[in-house]
C-alpha cells in the first residue's frame, strides 16, 4: 500500500485529506462505527519518515490480528494530523436502514475532526456528504486495501467498535458481546433463540426480527 491516491490530490492542492471508513454493518446488535483520519502529507511534513514506516504496517483492519490492531491503533493516534469519530446506535440503524446509519456515522466522525478536511475519501460505493457539502469526497471501492488514510481510519473504526462492545458485554453478560462483538456466530445465534433480544440488538435484522 502506498499514498499514490493521496499524493495526486495533495499535487492539486488538497491539503488536509480525510479518509472515512466503518466498522459493524454486519452484527446483529450494537452501533455502527465510523472513523476519519488525516494522516500528514509526506511530501511536505518533516516527520514524513515516520509516517511512511507507519503505512508499512497499516491495512485493512479485517486482514490484521486484534493484537496488531491494537498496536496500529496506538501508533495512528500519536502520527495522525486528525481523528474523528462518529457512531450511529441501533435505534437509528432500525429508523433508517443500516445504509442510511453507516452514512450518517460517517458524517459525525467528520464533523468530529478539530481540522476541517479539504477532501474526502471514503471506502465503498456511497458517499457520506450531502450533495452541497462544500467538501468534495470520492468512494473507492475497496479503499482500505489501497489507501493508508482509509485503512487508517478502518482500524481506528474496528478498534473503537470493539471496545464498545466490551463494554457494553459487562451490562448485557449473558449475550458474549465481548467474543462476537454482536456480529451472527452460532454462539450468538444460540444464546438469542434461548434468551430472545435484548435492548441493543438490530430489531431489524433478521434473524432478530423473527424471534
Amino acid at each position: 500500500m502506498d499514498f499514490s491516491i493521496e499524493e495526486k490530490l495533495w499535487a492539486h492542492g488538497y491539503k488536509l485529506i480525510a479518509g472515512v471508513d466503518e466498522a459493524g454493518r454486519g452484527p446483529l446488535a450494537g452501533p455502527v462505527v465510523a472513523a476519519a483520519v488525516i494522516l500528514q502529507n509526506i511530501t511536505q511534513t518533516f516527520r514524513s519518515a515516520d509516517v511512511k514506516d507507519l503505512i508499512y504496517e497499516i491495512n485493512d483492519s479485517k486482514k490484521l490480528s486484534p493484537k496488531k490492531r491494537e498496536l496500529l491503533f496506538k501508533e495512528i493516534r500519536e502520527k495522525a494530523v486528525g481523528i474523528g469519530i462518529g457512531t450511529a446506535n441501533h435505534k437509528e440503524i432500525d429508523k433508517i436502514n443500516i445504509l442510511q446509519a453507516t452514512l450518517l456515522a460517517m458524517r459525525r466522525a467528520i464533523e468530529n475532526l478539530k481540522k476541517k478536511p479539504d477532501y474526502v475519501i471514503v471506502d465503498g460505493k456511497e458517499l457520506p456528504l450531502f450533495s452541497n457539502s462544500p467538501i468534495p469526497q470520492t468512494a473507492i471501492i475497496r479503499g482500505d486495501s489501497k489507501c493508508p488514510s482509509i485503512a487508517a481510519a478502518s482500524i481506528i473504526a474496528k478498534v473503537t467498535r470493539d471496545r464498545l462492545m466490551r463494554e457494553l458485554s459487562s451490562q448485557y453478560p449473558q449475550y458474549k458481546f465481548e467474543k462476537h462483538k454482536g456480529y451472527p456466530t452460532k454462539e450468538h445465534i444460540r444464546v438469542l433463540e434461548e434468551l430472545g433480544p435484548c435492548k441493543i440488538h438490530r430489531w431489524s435484522f433478521r434473524p432478530v426480527k423473527e424471534l
